[in-house]
Order: structure tokens, then C-alpha cells, then sequence
């Protein structure tokens, strides 16, 4: 029997992309967390993964994520070729099975009984080809009403993954019933579960039909199911992306899809993926990525590397050269703002050295010196007690809101293309080598009307300089 929804045979892909990791700091923060990162390749990790679950076999997907990553999203889509079914974005985090669950009724809504496949979007698996033959694996199951998991067959005893017991051996890569979930276990327990043959690393992946992952809600984990409800009902259009409703979303409990659905739900599978991933859950990830080219000595950027091994060295800034000497198991990263070093069996610790800096209010533990926006990026070049000093890129088309400010006033010198001033009522086009002055309080607005980027000098010059003194008239991104 066709089951509603079905008819298209189309897998429904799932992208979250809401975290903020903090172990590959400092090339991934709070503002601009690794899956947007190039960390592997010319591509971010949330792009591959978008790649990786399109094509044929696959719709349009739903990313699922924040409102200060909503335009980056679109733009690395865009950049890609890819338009997204839709972009949900969550008023505040509550992990994983609300973002699901979200997802799940959006599509169960358009289109009944329809096939889903969830997955991060910050995993790196070089080989789309043998994961899209895993996904058909479980397709089938799924489509039966089983809900599938993906496993990656382990190849050492790690400590720092869950596992998934299978009830049997797989023997061909087909599905294989799911016994339990194993929390991240102690060395010599990972051992034996690899001795095993029976053990999968599990990868978060998971493959349902629309429907069934609703009624297991309903059964499992009955408190999320009329919040989420609510707030896909009373979501509300902005631009391209659809804001789940906030009041809704407040009652929301934060809470794994693991511990909500998959460890307590019936009729689980597992597929075995034996093609190459990792999480890259740190800077040893990253140095064992680049070790697989045949050197212990990974050098990622404008480095050189004189008598060291087992190391990495990265700088990203093509203006800033990283030499190490004579290092040995060292991770050392340069960025224009923040360096890491470290002994590589220690990166993991990363994480805390964020959290103190968080403690002492370093601002270079969630931010970077530039700064990303829907109509192109600002750098900080200079700061002082009563001015501060930015590079502002426009892109092509773009434009910034009509706004004022009560604490500053500002000149803004063109450097390369032509911009369109607004300066209360007056309107001009301002060349390169030309500058304008915008006086405290006054309304004004930036616009590109060019085809390539246009960068600016702005001088800012008061008493306060913070994002938060902009009072917003006009947006054309509609932001507050």
C-alpha cells in the first residue's frame, strides 16, 4: 500500500545547523561555528554536506538553524547552486529532537508520510557515492516503517563516540536490527565492542518516514510534541526563511533526539558505513585529515616547517607567516586576531581554554575581528578611546539599513567602486577617492548599486561604538 507523500520516491534531506562549536577554536566561534568553515577543502562542511544529500534520489532540503546564521546559510547554498525547500529558524537552541521535530511536521504537513533523512551538517565523508548507497540500504525499512540509523564501522577503539549494538553481524552493508545505543564508553569497553564486529560508531544520521517519527514523538516524548506544534503553526515568514513562533518555542524542553526518541524507540535499525568520516571534533581530527596525504607534518596556509613532526601548523591569513622549529606533536593555529598552540594530544582541552576566556570577557572567544552581514563583512583595523576605524565590503546589489546613530558620527571614504549615499534627505553617488561625513544622529544608508564588491574606510569618531547603537529605520534584510 502507497502510503501518502511516497508517491515521488524523493528522500527528504534534514540539515542541522545550529551549534557553535568550540574545540576548533580559533577558526570556529560562536559567530561563525566550524560547519561554515573551510577547514577541509575549498568547501565548508555544512556546503559538502548540502552537496552530499542532493542529486538525484533527493529534494530540496530543510536546514534548520539560528537567526544569526540565517543569511549565511543562504548565501553558501546560494553559492553552491542549491535552494533550500525551506529554512527554519529556531528562536533560542533546545538540541536536537525540537529542531527534528520541527522539520518533521513542516514536511508532514506538505506532504504526508514523506521519507526523511536527518544529519548534521558539520561531518566531513569524502565519499557522497558510498553514502548514498548506505542511505538506499535503509531506505527500505524506512519505508516500512522502521526508523534507520547509520553507523560508521570502527577502526579503533574510540572513546569519545556512542556506539550502536547490532543484533547481529552485518554481512553485506544491508540494515541490520538495533539492539541499543551505547553511551561513550571507557577504553577497555570500546575494545571489546570492536572486537566485537557487532559495533557501530554512532553518527546521528537517521532515516524515518514523517509519520512514524510524529507517533513516536506522541508515545515517547508526548511534552515536545504541542509546543513544536504551535510553533509551526504560528511560524511566521521573514524573507526566504520561516521563524518558528518564539512564545511557542519558549516551553520547548532542550533535549537530544537520542535521549527523546532513538534509545527508547521499537523497530530500530542500523546501516554500516564503512566509507571515511569523522566529526572532526578537534585540531587532531583536522592534523589526521591531512596526515592521510603521507606526512606526519600537515601545513595548512603561509607556513614553514623546519626539522618538526607529528604536527600541525595553520595560519589563516595569507599576511601572516607561522614558522615552527623543531616541533614535535605541536598544534599551532594563526589567526589575524588569536593563536593556538598546543601539544596535539592536549587540543582536545581547547574547549575549556574558550570557557575561561568566556569567564574573563575575551572578546576573541566567541567573535572574530571581522564580522559577517547579509550585505557583505566589516574588519576592525584600528580602536581608540574616542574612534574606531573599519574596512566595510558591500557586495554587488547590497544594501546596509537606513539607520542613525546617537553616540557617533562617521566618514566614509571610498577605496575601490562607487557607493550611494543616503545623508538625511540628500541622495549621491560617492567614487573611489571621495568621502562623505555623517553627523551624529543624522539618518543615513549605504548601498553598492555596482556589479563588483565596493569597500569603504569608515572613521567613526564619539564616544560609544558599539553594534548596538543603531536604531533601524528601513531593512531590506528585515532585521530588528
Amino acid at each position: 500500500m502507497m502510503v501518502a507523500g511516497q508517491a515521488s520516491g524523493l528522500i527528504h534531506p534534514v540539515i542541522l545547523c545550529g551549534g557553535s562549536g568550540t574545540r576548533l577554536w580559533p577558526v570556529s566561534r560562536q559567530s561563525f561555528p566550524k560547519q561554515f568553515s573551510r577547514l577541509v577543502g575549498e568547501e565548508s562542511l555544512f556546503q559538502a554536506t548540502a552537496r552530499r544529500l542532493s542529486g538525484e534520489g533527493f529534494a530540496a532540503p530543510v536546514v534548520v538553524t539560528s537567526a544569526d546564521f540565517r543569511f549565511v546559510v543562504r548565501d553558501q547554498l546560494s553559492a553552491i547552486g542549491i535552494t533550500p525547500a525551506a529554512v527554519l529558524i529556531e528562536p533560542a537552541p533546545r538540541n536536537t529532537a525540537p529542531a527534528v521535530l520541527a522539520a518533521t511536521l513542516w514536511l508532514e504537513q506538505r506532504a504526508p508520510g514523506t521519507l526523511i533523512l536527518v544529519a548534521p551538517s558539520d561531518h566531513l565523508m569524502p565519499d557522497p557515492a558510498s553514502f548514498r548507497l548506505a542511505v538506499a540500504a535503509g531506505a527500505r525499512q524506512a519505508r516500512a516503517g522502521g526508523i534507520v540509523t547509520f553507523g560508521i564501522t570502527p577502526h579503533t577503539p574510540e572513546t569519545g563516540y556512542g556506539y550502536l549494538e547490532l543484533a547481529s553481524a552485518p554481512a553485506d552493508g544491508s540494515a541490520v536490527p538495533l539492539s541499543r545505543f551505547v553511551e561513550k564508553p571507557s577504553l577497555a569497553a570500546a575494545t571489546a565492542m570492536v572486537a566485537s564486529g557487532r559495533h557501530l560508531w554512532n553518527a546521528g544520521i537517521f532515516l524515518f518516514r514523517s509519520d512514524v517519527m510524529i507517533s513516536s514523538f506522541a508515545s515517547l516524548a508526548p511534552g515536545l510534541l504541542p509546543p513544536v506544534t504551535r510553533a509551526i503553526d504560528a511560524a511566521k515568514p521573514d524573507l526566504t526563511f520561516l521563524r518558528l513562533a518564539p512564545a511557542a518555542w519558549d516551553e520547548v524542553d532542550a533535549i537530544s533526539i537520542d535521549y527523546a526518541i532513538m534509545e527508547r524507540a521499537a523497530g530500530l535499525w542500523a546501516v554500516p558505513y564503512g566509507g571515511g568520516w569523522t566529526d572532526l571534533g578537534g585540531w587532531a581530527a583536522i592534523w589526521s585529515e591531512g596526515a592521510g596525504a603521507g606526512t606526519d607534518v600537515v601545513q595548512q596556509g603561509p607556513v614553514l616547517a623546519l626539522d618538526c613532526r607529528d604536527s600541525l601548523l595553520r595560519s589563516e591569513d595569507e599576511g601572516l607567516q607561522l614558522v615552527g622549529i623543531g616541533l614535535d606533536g605541536i598544534v599551532a593555529v594563526a589567526m589575524p586576531d588569536a593563536v593556538l598552540v598546543a601539544r596535539k594530544a592536549d587540543a582536545q582541552r581547547v574547549k575549556d581554554a574558550v570557557e575561561a576566556m568566556k569567564a574573563q570577557k575575551v572578546a576573541q572567544a566567541t567573535a572574530f575581528r571581522s564580522d559577517r552581514r547579509p550585505w557583505g563583512w566589516f574588519e576592525t583595523l584600528a580602536t581608540g578611546d574616542r574612534f574606531k576605524v573599519k574596512r566595510i565590503v558591500v557586495l554587488p546589489g547590497a544594501a546596509l539599513s537606513l539607520q542613525s546613530h546617537r553616540h557617533r558620527a562617521e566618514h566614509w571614504i571610498v577605496v575601490e567602486g562607487t557607493a550611494r549615499v543616503t545623508v538625511g534627505e540628500a541622495v549621491s553617488l560617492v567614487s573611489e577617492n571621495q568621502s562623505v561625513y555623517i553627523p551624529l544622529g543624522e539618518k543615513h544608508r549605504l548601498e553598492n548599486p555596482g556589479g563588483t564588491n565596493m569597500v569603504l574606510i569608515e572613521v567613526q569618531t564619539g564616544s560609544y561604538f558599539g553594534e548596538d547603537d543603531i536604531i533601524r529605520y528601513e531593512d531590506i534584510y528585515a532585521r530588528q
